[in-house]
């Protein structure tokens, strides 16, 4: 499908980066259309007597005063059954969820590529912290963006080559701060002065009330696990998995005399596995549903290196496919709390070359 080369979709949620996004594109002589997606509604969203979001609003303000073409997808219904359905579906299943990654694959580039295609525009743009590059074996790569504390490269492992390969990310060269000083010296001050939106936008608080409110029947389905050691005797009694992750120490409600940590969640027999933070430990970790730019240089990169959350240092890293299908991942440095449902992303040096969903570590032991 032609497109108009210089018209660009923006996807603005009203803040600090898709506004100086939106200026950036439009100084370099793009055609800029804006698009805002209303995905789920919360309270605090809405000023007294307003039937609009507060990011729909400061969205079209921005738009009216750049005189740009604004649109509004309204897509809480699929948003609830696809991405909030899968959230509390991950903690049902004893693991913990990854919104952010599913949200950016599976619906908002999605949408973007959709809305783009509709609106005949060439490129897709979003305030990302990240840049891309097309490489000598042909595969466009995210890189990690050039301000480390914003980098967002982890979040977006999944999004496809043909709709990377029509993005553009201004703001991987520049840091928060000299985002904010942009927008000021544009005469966009108050925007410059906006505070940074949550790290999942659906969710208000602890994830164990958003829960509860979603599933009202949920505590009562899930009461009465136990708690058990890693020689699995039994220590009491528990909330049930959904309230608990890999890594938890806070919040057990039991008293061993000792830290303990969760270390494994059985949702089949609704039991949580508690040990010693030692016990968390590993060098190695099954993933499994990886997707992988190019296999053949991955398996093959000596400089291969892993990130098994946000903001976690990359590990240098091998990896190799297991007969099931699955991935087996050996570090070089000791891993603490690998959760499974959570995402591993794995780098070579700045490039972003894959990644996959951590696995159940279930018969882990025999590659130690």
């Amino acid at each position: 499908m032609m497109h108009n080369n210089k018209r660009v979709l923006v996807a603005m949620s009203g803040g600090i980066d898709s506004s100086a996004v939106c200026l950036m594109l439009q100084e370099q002589g793009y055609e800029v259309v804006g698009m805002t997606m209303r995905v789920y509604d919360l309270p605090r969203q809405f000023a007294e007597g307003e039937t609009d979001p507060d990011f729909i609003r400061s969205a079209r303000e921005l738009a009216d005063r750049l005189g740009i073409e604004h649109h509004v997808a309204d897509v809480r219904k699929e948003f609830r059954e696809s991405i909030v359905a899968y959230f509390i579906g991950e903690y049902e299943a004893g693991r913990t969820p990854n919104p952010c990654v599913c949200c950016n694959r599976d619906f908002k580039f999605r949408l973007m590529r959709e809305w783009a295609d509709r609106l005949d525009c060439a490129f897709m743009a979003t305030g990302h912290y990240v840049k891309t590059e097309t490489a000598a074996d042909g595969f466009t790569y995210l890189l990690m963006g050039d301000d480390v504390r914003k980098d967002q490269s982890y979040f977006l492992w999944r999004v496809p080559q043909q709709t990377l390969q029509r993005c553009i990310f201004p703001l991987g060269p520049f840091e928060k701060p000299q985002v904010r000083a942009y927008l000021d010296e544009k005469g966009f001050g108050v925007r410059a002065k906006q505070g940074e939106s949550m790290e999942i936008c659906f969710v208000e608080g602890d994830y164990r009330d958003f829960l509860l409110e979603q599933r009202p029947d949920l505590a009562e389905k899930v009461n009465g696990g136990r708690y058990v050691n890693t020689l699995g005797q039994d220590l009491g009694q528990h909330r049930g998995v959904p309230f608990y992750t890999v890594g938890q120490r806070k919040g057990l409600g039991i008293a061993l005399g000792k830290p303990a940590y969760v270390v494994r969640l059985n949702a089949e027999k609704n039991t949580v596995v508690l040990g010693d933070e030692a016990d968390l430990q590993t060098t190695a970790f099954f993933a499994e549903n990886a997707e992988l730019v190019n296999p053949e240089a991955f398996f093959a990169d000596p400089n291969l290196t892993v990130r098994i959350r946000y903001h976690s240092n990359p590990v240098t890293c091998r990896a190799e496919i297991l007969p099931d299908g699955r991935l087996l991942v050996r570090t070089t440095e000791t891993l603490s709390a690998v959760t499974p449902g959570q995402s591993a992303v794995f780098y070579s040096g700045r490039r972003m070359v894959g990644g996959a969903f951590i696995a159940s570590q279930k018969g882990i032991g025999q590659y130690l």
